[in-house]
């Protein structure tokens, strides 16, 4: 891995395994885009007035050359919105999943590999992006910076 990795935790005790799960899969990271400078992953257990049982979310935050990545793993109901921010040369790609219904989040490895396999497909899809190989549509412009 050649990106720095930051892992917290929140409403839940930091966990070794857990931190090693996330730190072999974000390793993998680089066989989609080998341009990450950092990462930074939050895995979030609910509050203790929970209702349904335990749901995981994992929020991971990738900064890569011209923007940010950000994967987030929510509960339904909590999903935020999915419209591509662009301000500049910045951009910024936000993916929301909501968890199946059978409650496949309720346990934190399923979570965490949902994240990761869903960053991985952002991460594609940036590097298709920057390499010019997404066919554009009439009315769109890409645009062209000179050195």
């Amino acid at each position: 891995m050649k990106f720095p990795l930051q892992i917290k935790f929140h409403n839940m005790p930091p966990s070794q395994a857990v931190e090693n799960n996330i730190r072999d899969k974000a390793s993998k990271l680089n066989l989609f885009y080998d341009r990450i400078t950092s990462c930074r992953v939050v895995v979030k257990a609910p509050h203790r007035h929970h209702r349904k049982g335990k749901v995981y979310e994992v929020h991971i935050d990738l900064t890569v050359p011209a923007g940010e990545v950000v994967i987030n793993r929510l509960p339904k109901g909590l999903r935020t919105a999915t419209a591509p921010v662009t301000d500049g040369l910045e951009t910024q790609l936000i993916e929301s999943h909501e968890p199946t219904r059978n409650g496949a989040h309720m346990d934190v490895y399923v979570a965490i590999r949902d994240a990761f396999n869903a960053a991985g497909r952002k991460l594609q899809d940036y590097a298709r992006r920057q390499s010019g190989a997404v066919k554009l549509h009439p009315g769109e412009h890409r645009k062209i910076i000179r050195k």
